[in-house]
């Protein structure tokens, strides 16, 4: 168990990396809808937007709540960073999981502009939900750090070769530090300075 393990570690926001894929997703998504809905479809438009709706929201709630229950295993058992862990930087985080998902993205977006042939603007919504369904997991994982007063990170090489999957097989634990620590907020958005500081 991570409690036990005081090695020192690189460690990640797990917020980070959920929020991570949130905006191409939804950038891209958005994109293949606008390019989507130009096209007539075999269904033609009205169908092909009422069911990428329904994709929309089927999309946003399946990626939101899938496997809460094991972040919230382990954001219970987390254990105390050591003064001597590496954190991360936020954009490092992204930066990763975007570099080893590049691809995927773009076979995503081309999958969704090419259904579009059958359902104008289905596929760019459905990808657009499961962007959203990301901001909203992290968004939770932020209000369970408020409340618990903390930030939960997991070590670099409990990711998987793609820096992703914060709640999968390998993770045997989270670590956790106070509020004020790193550069992102609860739930992984940029932490702003204070300008008047």
């Amino acid at each position: 168990m991570a409690r036990g393990d005081r090695r020192v570690q690189g460690l990640a926001r797990v917020a980070v990396v959920v929020r991570a894929g949130a905006a191409p997703m939804w950038w891209f998504g958005v994109l293949a809808a606008g390019v989507g809905v130009l096209l007539p479809g075999i269904t033609g438009r009205r169908i092909g937007v009422m069911a990428g709706a329904a994709l929309f929201i089927v999309a946003a709630a399946v990626v939101s709540y899938t496997r809460r229950r094991r972040y919230t295993a382990l954001a219970r058992g987390a254990a105390r960073a050591g003064k001597h862990d590496v954190l991360q930087d936020r954009a490092v985080t992204t930066r990763n999981w975007r570099r080893a998902h590049r691809w995927w993205l773009v076979l995503a977006l081309a999958l969704a502009l090419a259904s579009s042939f059958a359902l104008p603007a289905a596929g760019g919504m459905l990808l657009a939900g499961a962007g959203t369904g990301l901001r909203l997991k992290a968004a939770w994982l932020g209000r369970r750090e408020r409340a618990d007063d903390v930030l939960l990170w997991i070590r670099v090489d409990w990711l998987d070769k793609r820096h992703g999957a914060p709640a999968g097989k390998p993770v045997k634990g989270y670590r956790s530090t106070g509020i004020a620590a790193g550069d992102a907020t609860p739930g992984g958005a940029r932490r702003r300075s204070d300008v008047f500081a």
